[in-house]
């Protein structure tokens, strides 16, 4: 999260930590971003950008609604659409 783009990304092309996880990434490519009026849901929706797996990042990156509302999708045993078919079975 920043309130300088520009600023922030030149701050990843020139860190020294090699620990870091854009230092052994450069040259650094933005492919997306998102302008918040509050900082407060910024935080938010970085913090769980940063949960999402791989797959979803790359959907959001690329604008592909339709990967990214399949990647989210619920596939355990406890999704809602398990426990309907779980139930279904039931009253059969």
């Amino acid at each position: 999260m920043t309130n300088d783009l520009e600023r922030r990304l030149f701050e990843h092309e020139i860190e020294f930590n090699k620990k870091s996880y854009t230092f052994s990434r450069r040259p650094l490519k933005l492919v997306y971003y998102e302008i918040f009026n509050d900082y407060l849901l910024a935080i938010d929706w970085e913090t769980k950008i940063k949960k999402w797996s791989n797959k979803k990042k790359e959907a959001l990156s690329k604008s592909n609604w339709d990967r990214l509302r399949k990647e989210s999708e619920c596939i355990n045993a406890s999704s809602h659409k398990e426990y309907k078919k779980q139930e279904f079975g039931k009253n059969n």
